[in-house]
């Protein structure tokens, strides 16, 4: 995590604000590290994405799903994954959905986000 946060800061003077707000926590099964369960939060309130480990308190929505198919999502950037995923219940989801159908199509697509997605993956492949 921590060297994520350090390519996300890397960056983000030239971030693409976001325009939804959307506030998710992430319950992440499965993990083949640690305790086996990561919880992790998404805020988008501030116009930048916040990932960071823990909870927040009252968010929009909460998703669970194993480790294999959040790497899927997150690190591998499969669309398709994540609509399987939904499709066949590996994806959990408690909350308001329209707001992560929502974030699905507004979170940054550009040469940053790609280049700071591309470093992420390096460093968990």
């Amino acid at each position: 995590m921590n060297a994520a946060r350090a390519i996300r800061a890397k960056y983000a003077h030239l971030a693409t604000r976001v325009e939804v707000s959307l506030r998710i926590n992430q319950v992440i099964t499965h993990v083949p590290f640690g305790e086996g369960t990561v919880r992790a939060y998404m805020d988008t309130t501030s116009g930048d994405v916040d990932m960071e480990l823990g909870a927040l308190e009252n968010p929009d929505a909460t998703v669970t799903t194993d480790y294999e198919t959040a790497r899927k999502i997150f690190v591998d950037q499969d669309q398709t994954a994540s609509m399987q995923a939904f499709m066949s219940g590996k994806i959990k989801v408690e909350g308001d959905m329209m707001k992560i159908m929502a974030m699905q199509t507004s979170l940054p697509q550009d040469d940053t986000a790609l280049k700071i997605a591309a470093e992420v993956k390096d460093i968990t492949a």
